[in-house]
């Protein structure tokens, strides 16, 4: 049995890609362009492990591939839109369960620069049948007055703060909200370890939404993410998750 080839740089990649079978290894995340994508599910074919898994990387880059992996864990009628045919089973959706403002998150975009409030679905398919809404999308009901908690988990490590921005309703750092410790509950804490089963994340940031009436949703999950509002520095935060990446090479050989 030939030893296991491990890439770690994603720059030994495009000379070793054809010829790497079975067993072999590539421990870090991949710099794929949007195109590139399909090369994830090759490699899995054949049987070369990834480190994080090719699940975890793909959902990192695409909304609507985690709304389809994880929609049972998001607010209930979460829809990914590809066409206007599924727009309007939306539509149709949405009005027989009273569904009023709704929230539309574009694939690729991050910091809350790709989230749109709509006063209802009909604005939505308005737009998009006027082409000036690109798909793939994911829709949502939108949910007044909800908390924003993100989480960091890194093995043992976990950490959590609430996001709020009085002025918008993205609370996003980025968008010039404030941060305040939180303290997760185990019921919320488990249900981040099983969105990460699910998801086959080694680690993650998780944003997590809850309601007026306690209810828990997960609104996004990354591998990486800001760590502006938390206590955990840069280097440490990068150092365990080497240790992580390097348990699980180690796990693999």
């Amino acid at each position: 049995m030939k030893p296991a080839r491990v890439i770690t740089k994603n720059s030994e990649l495009p000379e070793l890609f054809a010829t790497l079978t079975a067993g072999d290894i590539i421990a870090c995340r991949l710099r794929l362009k949007y195109d590139e994508e399909h090369l994830l599910l090759d490699l899995v074919e054949r049987g070369v492990q990834l480190i994080p898994s090719a699940t975890s990387q793909l959902a990192s880059r695409s909304k609507t591939f985690q709304a389809r992996l994880l929609a049972p864990y998001m607010i209930p009628h979460t829809v990914v839109i590809y066409d206007i045919h599924g727009l309007l089973d939306t539509v149709s959706l949405f009005g027989h369960h009273r569904v009023g403002e709704v929230v539309l998150k574009h694939d690729r975009k991050n910091a809350g620069l790709g989230i749109h409030l709509y006063r209802d679905i009909e604005d939505v398919y308005n737009q998009a049948a006027n082409d000036t809404i690109p798909y793939p999308f994911v829709i949502q009901p939108f949910v007044a007055d909800s908390r924003d908690i993100r989480v960091i988990i890194l093995d043992d490590y976990i950490e959590a703060y609430e996001r709020r921005n009085p002025d918008n309703f993205r609370n996003n750092l980025h968008c010039g909200g404030d941060a305040e410790v939180f303290q997760l509950n185990p019921t919320q804490l488990a249900l981040c370890n099983t969105i990460m089963k699910r998801a086959s994340f080694p680690y993650a940031h998780l944003d997590l939404m809850i309601t007026e009436k306690k209810e828990v949703y997960l609104a996004e999950i990354n591998l990486r993410g800001g760590i502006r509002g938390a206590t955990i520095d840069p280097g440490s935060y990068q150092k365990k998750v080497k240790t992580i990446e390097d348990k699980l090479l180690q796990e693999k050989l």
